[in-house]
């Protein structure tokens, strides 16, 4: 009933933490029994009182900490000196508890657990990014194999990366070797952050000369336009979550690009008008058909996209 993630692995901690409210929010019968505390700022008392508060209409109250600083993790212990069997409680750590720590203690001795989840390298990272790559992605292992070598040993990027690999196989193009290259992160990755942070509200003069640096050098004017068409779909997917009310924490929680990368569309997304968005994912659909039919030529194509843009 009460569960404390902590570790150098933060993609893993927020993995088997979403895991598991999920299937508690299953038994749930309203929100009342749900309770989100941050615990940046979160006090002894407030933690208590959200303990040991009895449910309403629910058969139990879950609680969930989220990111309590590890180095504040001790001074929350005596708020858990008694946990109700009403209540679960989930604390996710941001960083690593020591074998001391009175959290951890208060927590076994409430009849609780502690998971670390150390740090993966060699052939746990291999494997962890192969058994990724299947489920959810559906992606095959040598594809995982692929991304681990040219990505750094962050597992929220490999993830991120492997997510980009299987979005562009379900829009129906074919993961070669030298495609696979180019999207991953080697591939030039850095100018094409410049090029989308050049696209919004509208493409800036820097982002005429990105798309045709990219293109000399080597990337496919159609793979230019499918990045481009993935990053105003994610601006577009960050407004209508706005719009819903949600906090960038919670967007960044939910969706599973880069936590910075998705910060970078949450402020783009406050200026953006959704039907612009959606005029543009438009826009660079025709513009790849056309060059798929032979209409028009790859890189002057792109070149007019930006300007239609």
């Amino acid at each position: 009933m009460a569960l404390v993630l902590h570790g150098e692995e933060r993609f893993l901690i927020d993995q088997k933490a979403r895991t598991t409210l999920e299937a508690w929010r299953r038994e749930l019968v309203s929100d009342f029994g749900f309770e989100v505390m941050e615990g940046q700022g979160l006090t002894a008392a407030r933690l208590q009182d959200a303990v040991l508060q009895a449910p309403f209409l629910d058969p139990f109250r879950a609680v969930y900490v989220r990111w309590l600083p590890a180095n504040r993790a001790d001074g929350l212990a005596v708020a858990l000196a008694q946990i109700p069997g009403t209540t679960r409680l989930l604390i996710a750590v941001a960083g690593r508890l020591n074998a001391s720590s009175k959290l951890a203690k208060a927590v076994s001795a409430a009849g609780g657990s502690v998971e670390e989840m150390a740090h993966l390298k060699g052939r746990a990272l291999s494997e962890w990014a192969a058994g990724r790559a299947r489920d959810p992605h559906g992606l095959p292992a040598t594809i995982a194999a692929q991304v681990v070598r040219s990505s750094p040993g962050d597992l929220a990027v490999i993830d991120s990366e492997l997510a980009k690999l299987a979005a562009y196989q379900s829009s129906g193009s074919k993961l070669t070797g030298d495609v696979v290259a180019q999207l991953l992160a080697g591939g030039r990755e850095d100018e094409i952050f410049r090029l989308t942070d050049q696209l919004l509200p509208r493409p800036t003069a820097q982002a005429l000369e990105i798309a045709r640096n990219l293109t000399r050098g080597g990337m496919g004017p159609t793979l230019v336009a499918y990045r481009m068409a993935r990053h105003i779909a994610m601006v577009l997917e960050v407004r209508a979550r706005q719009d819903r009310g949600e906090s960038l924490s919670q967007v960044q929680d939910e969706m599973p690009e880069h936590r910075f990368v998705v910060q970078k569309a949450y402020d783009a997304a406050h200026q953006a008008d959704p039907a612009r968005l959606e005029d543009a994912l438009k826009a660079i659909r025709d513009y790849e058909w056309e060059v798929k039919s032979g209409q028009v030529d790859a890189e002057l194509g792109l070149d007019v996209l930006l300007a239609r843009l």
